[in-house]
């Protein structure tokens, strides 16, 4: 729009040299010239007061340094002609900090070097969801400024991560402690840019990088717990295998004792005459027969 001004500007300005000069310039008058300036100002006017805020965007009125604090949501909208817009994304970022070379915003080693409890050094890979309040647009742009990124979000997950490390061993957030760790960056990280008008959505705890001996020593203590384990396991299989043989052979001996006491002697004569009985009735061509005692011997007919 500047530029159209400057060459109806220029062509207001020709046109009174020429006419004071005593050239006379065809078709023009300045009743004509008049309306066809109007017909263009208006026009341009129009145009310049339509502002399109795409999807994804909201945008920040600027006019002669002051700011609107309405904010444009996306769509057609039309302002006051002079009015700057100034776009600002309010979708959902990442910020990588990765020791990987083609990850990450910065090239090249930027995973972030941090102190544990116990006095070592541990790097971490981490990556940050977060976007841009809509609503808090205005106050981001006039207090922080559009490269708010580098401003606040990277100092702000560097400085929440070291003060979450602090409060663990290392054998904890190689292990067990994990989860609190990456609750522990969160809740601060969401405290310290909600505030500023940047909101949070999610922390990603990629790798922790460990050194090589604390690693070893680590991963030997954690071998040891699950053998550890593993026995403990076996020592209870075999008690409760213990357990049960005792019980069957429990049960086996209360069996044994009710059928001796069942057992007579009469009844042990007509157990030893029915298996006489089933002796003749197959084709043996030898029988042994054994006396129940000397007053019980068997006559039996076993034919020819």
């Amino acid at each position: 729009m500047p530029f159209v001004i400057f060459l109806i500007f220029l062509l207001i300005i020709g046109y009174f040299i020429a006419t004071n000069a005593g050239l006379k310039i065809r078709f023009i008058n300045r009743k004509n010239l008049f309306i066809t300036v109007s017909i263009l100002l208006i026009f341009i006017i129009l145009v310049s007061s339509v502002r399109i805020v795409q999807p994804g965007y909201v945008g920040v009125q600027v006019l002669f340094g002051n700011l609107n604090k309405k904010v444009l949501k996306n769509g057609l909208h039309f302002v006051f002609p002079f009015v700057q817009v100034v776009m600002m994304d309010v979708r959902t970022q990442d910020y990588t900090m990765s020791i990987a070379k083609e990850e990450g915003i910065k090239k090249g080693d930027d995973a972030i070097t941090s102190l544990t409890r116990d006095g070592l050094t541990i790097s971490l890979d981490i990556s940050v969801w977060y976007k841009l309040d809509p609503q808090k647009a205005v106050d981001v742009y006039q207090n922080i400024g559009t490269n708010y990124v580098e401003k606040i979000v990277r100092p702000a997950i560097r400085t929440s991560i070291r003060n979450a490390t602090v409060l663990y061993n290392v054998s904890e957030i190689f292990s067990e402690k994990r989860e609190d760790l990456s609750k522990k960056i969160f809740d601060e990280l969401y405290a310290n840019l909600f505030e500023k008008g940047i909101i949070v959505d999610k922390i990603l705890l990629r790798n922790i990088d460990l050194p090589t001996r604390v690693k070893t020593a680590i991963d030997e203590k954690i071998a040891a717990e699950q053998e550890s384990q593993k026995m403990v396991y076996v020592l209870e299989k075999e008690r409760k295998e213990k357990e049960r043989k005792l019980i069957e052979a429990e049960g086996i001996a209360q069996a044994q004792k009710k059928i001796s006491e069942s057992l007579n002697r009469q009844y042990l004569q007509w157990y030893y005459i029915q298996n006489l009985k089933e002796l003749l009735n197959t084709q043996n061509s030898k029988i042994v027969i054994l006396p129940f005692d000397k007053n019980l011997v068997p006559l039996l007919n076993l034919g020819e």
